[in-house]
């Protein structure tokens, strides 16, 4: 039983390229958050959030 390949058609070879081309965009993405997120770290800086500092304007006042 040898089962013979079919010739690719056309349709799937343009899907591929399309293919290839949106998963070097995702690997792009990947590496661009990666590469902020090493920077971020690598700063030294407090990465502290604000988002639990209490703001005077916020704060409803008791009447």
């Amino acid at each position: 039983m040898v089962s013979e390949f079919r010739k690719d058609h056309e349709l799937h070879k343009r899907r591929f390229g399309r293919n290839m081309g949106l998963g070097g965009v995702l690997i792009a993405f990947v590496l661009l958050v990666f590469g902020l997120t090493i920077v971020k770290i690598s700063e030294g800086t407090s990465l502290q959030g604000f988002d639990h500092v209490v703001r005077p304007e916020l704060i409803l006042e008791a009447q």
